[in-house]
């Protein structure tokens, strides 16, 4: 089985900063490419941003040069540094893992999900 889980979330004022950690652990040979999705109070999940194995980095638009995602592979673990907080940024932020395992051999890796953290940006 594999967990993963994430952290950090919490109530800041907008201008602020926060750190988001996502771990994955259990039955794992590898992690892949790692994404942050966060989904707003009644509104559709989308992608903020992904880092792949190899460091390669994407972010949404709304995002780009406020956010940084960085991952620790001893750790198993990726972050999002989220600087210059609005109150757009409110919602659930949900981390996924790319991951080979004993139950994925031959098939690819299979993608993770955890049950995501709150960020509420408010004066």
């Amino acid at each position: 089985q594999v967990q993963v889980v994430e952290s950090g979330g919490g109530l800041v004022q907008p201008g602020e900063s926060l750190r988001l950690s996502c771990v994955a652990s259990g039955d794992i040979y590898n992690i892949y490419t790692m994404r942050w999705y966060r989904q707003p109070p009644g509104q559709q999940r989308d992608l903020v941003a992904t880092i792949t194995k190899s460091g390669t980095t994407d972010y949404a638009d709304s995002v780009k040069g406020r956010f940084t995602v960085a991952r620790d592979d001893v750790k198993n673990t990726v972050y999002l540094h989220m600087n210059s907080l609005k109150p757009d940024d409110t919602a659930v932020y949900v981390c996924t893992a790319d991951i080979a395992n004993s139950a994925t051999r031959g098939w690819g890796p299979r993608t993770y999900w955890g049950q995501g953290t709150q960020v509420t940006v408010s004066p």
